[in-house]
């Protein structure tokens, strides 16, 4: 349509031109009219529309919470509370598509409104000059049909314009986030003078995420090449960020985080993020095959995803699925079990043999007798992988080369598992409230 409707308009004006020149202009004084009054409206509808998209991201998000939430709000009979919400925002959502459609419609009567004042002023005109002898009725015949045809490439191209508004309006939104200038710190690429005995390098670091208040506060640590860090504290103290600011999720407010000797802030992200296989913990399953879930579409053969699978201990109820490592999942895994769905999203992790793997509270669904076989495979096969293990079991960690205990973003106690039954009051009691001190290996 796009195409069509210029060489319409553009041709139709030129063959106006040769039939009558005089004809032609009485129809070219109306062209601005319509054209300011296309814009106009369009100008005023690109924000109503951008309202509009607002109004469809505040119905998604009630509709994506509900059903999430749809056992916890039938449990707790929250059934009517949750219509009354839904229907406050899709009411919302109505009257903001209503304003922005009937303001857009406006365009196409005010345009046949002047396309019409035009053909009556030619038909007059054309009358004039056909009685003094200056033109002949077939070619104000042939005029009006030329302008026919011209009118329906201006309704053609005010139908672009209310679809363009409405694309527009959606791109910007996305344009925002994708054309966002990077922010984020800079740093020089010098390399510090550091081994494998300091492959990373927490140096005095300090975060905030409001300004006001640190949530991580003065951590240091250093970590081997291959060696494992234990990351245990209470919830909110402070272990999701560290690891967040590991992988440069957000940008630390002093100090230095080196990987390698390198400082993270002189790094590509893409060359930084592919260092890593992660578990979060509030990680996905797509509703795919166990095998595509790990692979995640990356470039890893067979043998590798059963690799994976052996080291996260899920390749026994993967294999006595039917279909082995075809089953199919559903969206969120839900039907596996939690513990089931942990060992899927660890061998994704593992699959792409990472430099450093990430274990965000992920082993919480596990057995302890699970739990303890996947340490010993990682450290046994992955020798050279580091590890940072968050957890809030004593057992995730107990056998770490270094363990953080955090409080309110403090490192309160830092060492070995023995070191800290001495040291850091704290991790004692974590450990005997436990399990009494004893732990299944």
């Amino acid at each position: 349509m796009a195409v069509r409707v210029p060489i319409l308009l553009l041709g139709g004006i030129a063959i106006t031109l040769v039939l009558d020149w005089r004809l032609a202009v009485v129809m070219i004084v109306t062209l601005p009219f319509i054209g300011g009054s296309v814009f106009l409206i369009t100008r005023r509808g690109l924000p109503l529309y951008h309202e509009t998209q607002k109004a469809v991201d505040g119905m998604v998000r009630v509709v994506r919470e509900d059903c999430q939430g749809v056992r916890v709000i039938k449990a707790l009979s929250k059934e009517d509370y949750e219509s009354r919400r839904y229907d406050a925002v899709n009411r919302n959502l109505i009257e903001k598509e209503r304003r922005a459609g009937v303001t857009m419609a406006l365009s196409q009567p005010l345009m046949t409104l002047f396309l019409n004042i035009g053909l009556v002023a030619v038909i007059l005109v054309g009358a004039y000059l056909v009685n003094d002898g200056l033109s002949m009725p077939g070619r104000i015949i042939a005029f009006i049909q030329y302008f026919t045809l011209m009118s329906g490439a201006m309704s053609a191209m005010t139908r672009i314009f209310v679809q363009s508004t409405k694309s527009a309006a959606s791109a910007n939104r996305i344009g925002e986030v994708l054309h966002a200038a990077d922010t984020s710190r800079k740093t020089n690429t010098l390399r510090h003078p550091e081994n494998d005995e300091r492959f990373i390098v927490f140096d005095d670091v300090c975060f905030s995420y409001n300004g006001k208040k640190d949530n991580l506060s003065h951590v240091s640590f250093t970590l081997p090449r291959g060696g494992t860090l234990g990351v245990i504290g209470a919830t909110g103290s402070g272990k999701t960020t560290l690891v967040s600011l590991l992988q440069r999720f957000y940008d630390i407010d002093s100090g230095s985080i080196r990987i390698g000797g390198e400082d993270i802030y002189a790094m590509e992200r893409e060359r930084l993020h592919q260092m890593f296989g992660v578990v979060m913990q509030n990680d996905f399953i797509s509703a795919d095959t166990v095998a595509e879930n790990i692979r995640f579409g990356r470039d890893i053969g067979d043998g590798e995803i059963r690799r994976a699978a052996r080291l996260a201990q899920a390749a026994d109820f993967i294999e006595a699925f039917a279909d082995g490592y075809e089953h199919q999942l559903t969206a969120k895994g839900t039907n596996v079990s939690g513990g089931q769905r942990q060992r899927i999203l660890i061998a994704r992790a593992l699959a792409g043999s990472p430099d450093i793997l990430v274990l965000d509270d992920a082993s919480s669904a596990l057995d302890y007798k699970t739990d303890a076989c996947l340490r010993r495979a990682i450290r046994e096969e992955l020798a050279d992988t580091t590890t940072v293990v968050v957890a809030q079991r004593v057992s995730s960690v107990k056998h770490a080369d270094h363990i953080l205990v955090l409080e309110d973003g403090c490192v309160i106690g830092a060492g070995k598992h023995e070191e800290l039954l001495l040291t850091c009051p704290a991790y004692k009691e974590i450990s005997d409230s436990q399990m009494g001190g004893a732990f299944l290996e």
